[in-house]
């Protein structure tokens, strides 16, 4: 049996708290989720916001029950998502702005000021745990959809990464992480990449050092 204790507060967990843990914490158990449920529940609501070219997110402060992010909502805010923002830098600016913002909910949930509302369930999407495979980009799309394949470098960072295979000749095939990239006039400009089982530099460099180099 758990011990019992007034209020928990969870954020970034992973894990499915048990109910046993829920029902002996006296006012309920505080889940920090980043993105306005239901929409985008699940284990990578951030990287979804980006790859899906989201222009707003924002965290919500549900109270927990036994489902996956299924709890009535105690409250929420939006934050832009900047055109340059990772998945690491948007969660870091998410997960700031949540600290005070919980402090301050947290006396106005015990006087009764808020009330939980249910979540709209008929409305939410859910994403998904992401596998180093969600990050392989076939290197055809970056002429074919550039736009997208822009967004998802910068929702891989910083894991699990975009990348692709290169082909070094004498059927040399490495894996090559994209670490950085940019539009220009609608096309897909690599700035700095990491080959595999080397430090990481720039794509200038890299073609310098591999100047027969070919995406595989």
């Amino acid at each position: 049996m758990w011990p019992s204790c007034d209020l928990g507060v969870l954020a970034a967990y992973g894990k499915i708290i048990p109910k046993d843990v829920i029902l002996n914490t006296k006012y309920g158990i505080f889940n920090i989720h980043p993105s306005l449920l239901p929409k985008y529940k699940g284990a990578s609501p951030v990287q979804a916001a980006i790859t899906n070219g989201e222009q707003t997110t924002g965290v919500t402060i549900i109270k927990m029950d036994e489902k996956l992010d299924h709890g009535p909502i105690l409250s929420s805010f939006r934050e832009d998502i900047n055109p340059d923002d990772t998945t690491g830098s948007l969660r870091e600016r998410l997960f700031q702005r949540s600290a005070q913002f919980v402090v301050d909910l947290i006396p106005n949930y015990l006087s009764g000021k808020i009330k939980p509302k249910k979540q709209d369930h008929a409305k939410a999407t859910l994403t998904k745990i992401l596998k180093r495979e969600d990050g392989f980009i076939d290197a055809e799309r970056f002429t074919s959809e550039a736009r997208k394949v822009e967004r998802l470098i910068r929702a891989m960072q910083p894991w699990p990464g975009a990348w692709t295979y290169v082909n070094l000749g004498q059927n040399l095939k490495k894996r090559l992480k994209i670490l950085q990239a940019h539009l220009e006039n609608g096309k897909l400009l690599l700035d700095k990449v990491q080959l595999e089982g080397k430090t990481p530099v720039s794509f200038e460099e890299f073609k310098r050092g591999y100047p027969d180099f070919e995406f595989s």
